[in-house]
């Protein structure tokens, strides 16, 4: 979506685009059961829709996970990501997530080198976003985001992807712009 100046923004949150096809399929499965089928058939799709929103809330399986590596000057750092490669995922993010463990993280690949916005709206655990280059340099890190905020985080540049892991991670493991990361969406190597 269009943030400010026309950069590219992540919209997270009610009122986005992305929940408003979940909010419209509930309401129409509502009204369709009710009247189609009885009062079994509503609570049925009810179920299902609640068990369907409590599965969007949950952190990916261990199936579902990456391994993603960072090369700095005090070693390799290995993380286990998530990767968003969709508008719905990259809309999604982390929110409403309330920790991120240690060595873990989200990868949101936006396909091609550009100007990237993100922000913590209905993100409750503060991040570390590392914003990386095609070629797999990072560009520009943003420490210690705050919970919530609707502040626009800019990438400083163009980037092709964004990586993040909790607060304090970069500064732990010395991880600084211009260390590579190494996961297979990435040209260099």
């Amino acid at each position: 979506m269009a943030g400010r100046m026309g950069r590219p923004r992540i919209e997270r949150g009610h009122g986005s685009p992305a929940h408003m096809p979940l909010r419209g399929l509930f309401h129409r499965l509502l009204i369709h059961s009710r009247a189609a089928c009885g009062r079994g058939a509503l609570i049925a799709t009810i179920a299902l829709l609640v068990a369907g929103l409590v599965a969007l809330q949950q952190p990916a399986s261990a199936a579902d996970l990456q391994t993603l590596e960072i090369v700095t000057r005090s070693g390799v750092h290995v993380f286990d990501v998530e990767l968003a490669t969709t508008d719905e995922e990259r809309t999604r993010g982390l929110m409403f997530r309330k920790e991120l463990p240690e060595g873990r993280g989200m990868l949101f690949d936006f396909k091609r080198d550009q100007v990237i916005a993100m922000w913590m709206k209905n993100t409750y655990v503060s991040l570390d976003m590392l914003f990386i280059r095609a070629d797999g340099r990072i560009q520009h890190i943003a420490e210690n985001t705050e919970p919530l905020s609707t502040r626009t985080i800019l990438s400083g540049g163009p980037a092709r992807a964004v990586l993040e892991v909790v607060a304090g991670t970069t500064r732990k493991l010395g991880i600084a712009v211009g260390d590579r990361v190494a996961h297979p969406i990435f040209t260099g190597r």
